[in-house]
């Protein structure tokens, strides 16, 4: 059996890699692993509080680890803190680390190039998969999910469920995955979870940042000094 944990955003793609992965009787899940914003108190960029992280992975009936981070870490001290923790992991006995990434090249090379520094390997369950039969897929089997923030350009979305309707309408150049960080979103009911999470939303906030060079990993600054705003939905335990 192959030991791993799991990198859980929270969101959508994750839920549906896990229920992959708990089809998989080889693989043994020892814990739900998310990088936190130690000064929010809310998962690192989808800015979810993590009262409701801890309700999902009780839902879920996995270890939930959080990795505390200071907010907005320069990329050295993101690797140092990363590097203590898979370090921890290794010693566990843990050797895979599983992710919900679907077609992110450079994304998957930066993660593949650090795990391999502890002789850990990635386990990617989504990957290359057609964006559309993903969302198409995560609905028919009953999930649902809520967008949690958007890029400062998609407002009128942030803090909707997703539907079939909604991910109709989106803009073309939008991925209905949001796998190019266009938005992050809170998985609250489906298959992998025993009990429904129940939510409600509060404030719309707009914050700008330093342009990260990859949307979906706020911890990889650019730089120079361009600014890359999200509006973010407040989700509250309900």
């Amino acid at each position: 059996m192959t030991s791993c944990i799991f990198n859980w955003s929270g969101g959508k793609d994750s839920a549906l890699a896990l229920y992959y992965c708990l089809q998989n009787p080889e693989l043994d899940i020892r814990y739900l692993v998310t990088t936190v914003n130690g000064v929010a108190d809310r998962i690192s960029m989808h800015g979810v509080r993590t009262a409701l992280l801890i309700q999902q992975a009780e839902s879920v009936g996995i270890p939930l680890y959080q990795i505390r981070l200071p907010e907005m870490p320069d990329m050295d001290t993101y690797d140092k803190v990363m590097t203590t923790h898979l370090t921890h992991f290794k010693n566990e006995g843990i050797t895979h680390s599983i992710f919900g990434d679907i077609f992110l090249e450079d994304l998957r090379t930066y993660r593949d190039k650090r795990l391999a520094e502890v002789s850990m390997t990635g386990i990617y369950p989504l990957w290359k998969r057609d964006t559309g039969e993903i969302i198409n897929e995560f609905l028919s089997l009953g999930f649902g999910t809520v967008i949690a923030c958007v890029q400062h350009h998609l407002e009128e979305i942030v803090g909707k469920e997703i539907t079939p309707e909604l991910i109709k309408n989106l803009p073309e150049n939008v991925d209905v995955c949001g796998e190019n960080g266009e938005f992050h979103t809170f998985a609250f009911k489906g298959p992998i979870f025993k009990n429904e999470i129940k939510y409600k939303t509060g404030e719309k906030v707009f914050r700008e940042y330093k342009a990260p060079v990859n949307l979906n990993d706020p911890c990889a600054e650019s730089t120079d000094k361009a600014l890359s705003g999200f509006w973010y939905c407040d989700l509250l335990p309900a």
